[in-house]
């Protein structure tokens, strides 16, 4: 950020529908300066005006949802930047930029404005370092208490040994209930117990057999996945990080979130041939994901080991055969390179595409059976029907994106709404459901991998028919890539979870200054107490279920 600096991609700001000099009068006096990233223009507002400045956007211009809030450390300053979008359309989108003193990190709390601000504002903190004045919970959420100093600080000594204690875990409400009003008990659920989908550790209360406070205590499989980003190159070495956090496997579209920031920071056009490519597999890599979510939830909600779990897993093995032949991986595919991929449809052509074929005419039957086994089944009713609920309010006030907000009726879907790759060339719908409960959630899975197939079988029409010689599988990158100095952009897609963004700030080298990865499951998981708050024990395991995260996302 430079308050200094004049815009850099007129352009995109004047095509983005929005009228940000209009913005600039709204926030008045909190502006003290303007910059232009290459997603959309940035106000850089008042550290003592944060609240004043998101609550004007949102209530005044519309911009309801809060993608995300990047923490960076210059020579001269601390900096918070809040994404701001709208759920009726996202390619609306402001940034606001709060600078802060390095002497004193000190900034006003989102949190008032959007729940969203909570756990992110907790984590600037945690790896840091920037105070939040006003945050109902400011303390670490990755790394333990104990933890001395701020990973991504500038000051931080990695060679310091932590010494991390085990206390005693304390019921996290004593402090504000009367002993004689209310007979309640802490309970430990996970870190290591399969209801809770890897290494989570939710600390629960109970009042009787109700659930009277949640908090999921997260950072179990924290790898500081941005920080490796950072050290490592544009063009070679960042790629195959991506496959390693929704390992679900949703690696190939977690490939195409990274590739599509970079691409926008550096200027790279992808060859159409190859942009149908990306859409195929990001697709096969949904239903590989979906499926996973299915199988483990039925798991999750009456021990149905043997049948359908089994039965999800045999398809998405499927899946992940075609994706074998496709990358030459299961599930640390690395397939995706900045312009493009790294090779072609393999050989022979027709086999590869037969096998696809073969998947899509076996699928409607697998899906009926999946309706018959569980759709249909009393005691699946019975534990996921009016349980789990979240409105579309609370939904958006969390920034909860996916099947999440779209079984809670929200219709939002990158894919559609932000178009990229080959989406808005081929007929899909995007599927929500009103219900707002587990059942929902699980019904708009289910219907996703429909339209999963729908998209995957337009694109194997089109890889069938592709010239040949017009297959260009990557454009002319250099070897070097180097994107200018202070270029900024925010970028997203449609993850199998949700919105999967990243934000990357150039620094003039080959290797961003600031890399920031937007995890869908981090905002889904973060508004399980909401979900949760009066259920009983067996309902909270079942929501939990039905926001399918993994924890390799949240932690990163």
């Amino acid at each position: 950020m430079s308050t200094q600096k004049e815009s850099t991609d007129t352009e995109a700001v004047e095509t983005a529908g929005v009228d940000y000099d209009r913005l600039e009068q709204l926030l008045g006096d909190a502006v003290i300066g303007r910059e232009s990233h290459v997603n959309a223009e940035g106000f850089v507002v008042r550290a003592d005006a944060v609240q004043d400045a998101l609550g004007t956007l949102k209530e005044e211009a519309g911009f309801d949802h809060l993608s995300l809030l990047s923490a960076q450390e210059y020579d001269d300053r601390f900096e918070s930047i809040y994404h701001l979008k709208k759920y009726d359309d996202p390619t609306q989108e402001v940034s606001v930029v709060v600078p802060t003193s390095r002497d004193h990190p000190v900034s006003e709390s989102a949190e008032p404005v959007f729940r969203t601000a909570d756990w992110h504002e907790r984590e600037a903190y945690d790896l840091v370092g920037i105070d939040y004045e006003d945050h109902p919970n400011l303390k670490r959420i990755l790394l333990p208490e104990t933890w001395q100093g701020h990973p991504l600080s500038k000051d931080y000594n990695q060679e310091k040994p932590q010494v991390v204690t085990l206390e005693e875990h304390k019921n996290p409400i004593q402090d504000h209930q009367n002993p004689d009003d209310t007979d309640t008990m802490f309970l430990n659920i996970g870190p290591h117990h399969p209801a809770t989908h890897g290494v989570l550790h939710v600390e629960t209360v109970l009042d009787g057999e109700q659930v009277a406070d949640v908090n999921p205590d997260i950072g179990y499989l924290h790898r500081c996945e941005e920080q490796m980003a950072q050290n490592g190159t544009y063009r070679y070495q960042i790629m195959p990080y991506p496959d390693r956090w929704d390992y679900g496997p949703g690696g190939l579209i977690n490939e195409w979130a990274y590739a599509r920031a970079a691409e926008d920071l550096a200027d790279i056009e992808v060859p159409e041939y190859a942009q149908v490519i990306r859409t195929m597999g990001a697709e096969l890599s949904r239903v590989a994901c979906h499926m996973l979510a299915v199988g483990t939830f039925a798991l999750d909600i009456y021990g149905d080991f043997t049948a359908l779990f089994m039965y999800a897993m045999r398809d998405r093995e499927k899946v992940q055969n075609i994706l074998e032949d496709l990358t030459g991986q299961r599930m640390m595919f690395n397939y995706l390179r900045l312009g493009g991929v790294v090779w072609d449809i393999p050989e022979p052509r027709e086999e590869f595409f037969e096998k696809i074929r073969d998947f899509l005419d076996d699928l409607p039957e697998a899906l009926d059976e999946y309706h018959d086994m569980i759709t249909s089944n009393e005691i699946f009713q019975t534990r996921c029907i009016d349980t789990g609920i979240l409105d579309a309010d609370t939904a958006k006030e969390y920034g909860v994106t996916g099947p999440v907000a779209r079984g809670s009726g929200i219709d939002y879907d990158l894919r559609r709404d932000d178009p990229y790759g080959y989406y808005d060339e081929l007929d899909w719908d995007v599927v929500t459901e009103d219900g707002g409960d587990n059942y929902a959630r699980f019904l708009v899975r289910m219907r996703e991998v429909e339209q999963s197939a729908r998209i995957i079988e337009q694109c194997v029409d089109l890889l069938e028919e592709w010239p040949d010689d017009e297959r260009e599988i990557q454009a002319n990158v250099p070897r070097t890539v180097k994107p200018e100095a202070d270029k900024e952009v925010y970028r997203a897609v449609e993850g199998a979870k949700g919105e999967l963004g990243i934000y990357i700030r150039s620094d003039g080298t080959d290797k961003p200054g600031r890399f920031k990865i937007r995890s869908p499951c981090f905002n889904n998981l973060s508004a399980l107490k909401e979900m949760s708050r009066g259920e009983m024990i067996p309902d909270l395991v079942a929501t939990l279920g039905s926001l399918d995260v993994i924890l390799g996302e949240v932690d990163r």
